[in-house]
């Protein structure tokens, strides 16, 4: 099968900017163009390579690799990954810098200041939908509870690294403590 790496990378550099919502929210067009278009995937492997993805550990991006490696080996995956990636990732660094280098315009502090709670919201609507189940068990609720006021106190009183806290939640549920 003769694939051409550059249209890979290209449509899904395209996909990239229409993925309002992640890249996940452009699975149709991706199956429109790799198995429709250009039948470099069946349905079955296009199928197969998003279910194998999304039931991997890590982050939910790593259907696009899948896909890409389906098509192409290590250099389908590296076109997919890339071209799904470098809008966003440019973007970002672009807005970041952008703002850093005007962080005394009013402008700039009007939004960084209306974005805190937003950000400090979402955080909390995320952690109160992966915590509900658990408070909801009898034999869950007083360990869960526990966990997370050791871990707005480790927050807010010490430089403790966010990674560290999470890994520790992994261990302590691990053990069945929580």
């Amino acid at each position: 099968m003769n694939v051409d790496l550059f249209s890979l990378f290209l449509h899904f550099l395209t996909l990239s900017l229409l993925s309002i919502g992640g890249a996940i929210t452009t699975v149709p067009e991706m199956h429109r163009f790799l198995v429709d278009r250009t039948g470099w995937l069946t349905d079955e492997s296009f199928t197969s390579s998003i279910a194998l993805a999304q039931a991997a550990p890590g982050p939910n991006i790593l259907f696009v690799a899948v896909l890409g490696f389906n098509v192409a080996g290590l250099a389908g995956a590296a076109a997919a990954m890339a071209g799904i990636m470098l809008p966003s990732s440019v973007l970002t660094v672009a807005a970041t810098r952008w703002a850093r280098a005007n962080r005394d315009h009013r402008a700039v502090r009007a939004f960084s200041a209306g974005m805190m709670p937003l950000t400090l919201g979402l955080i909390v609507a995320t952690g109160w939908l992966l915590a509900a189940p658990f408070l909801r068990a009898e034999a869950h609720r007083w360990g869960v509870l526990a966990l997370i006021a050791t871990t707005v106190v480790l927050t807010l009183r010490t430089r403790l690294g966010l990674v560290w806290m999470v890994l520790a939640g992994g261990v302590v549920g691990a053990l069945g403590l929580v």
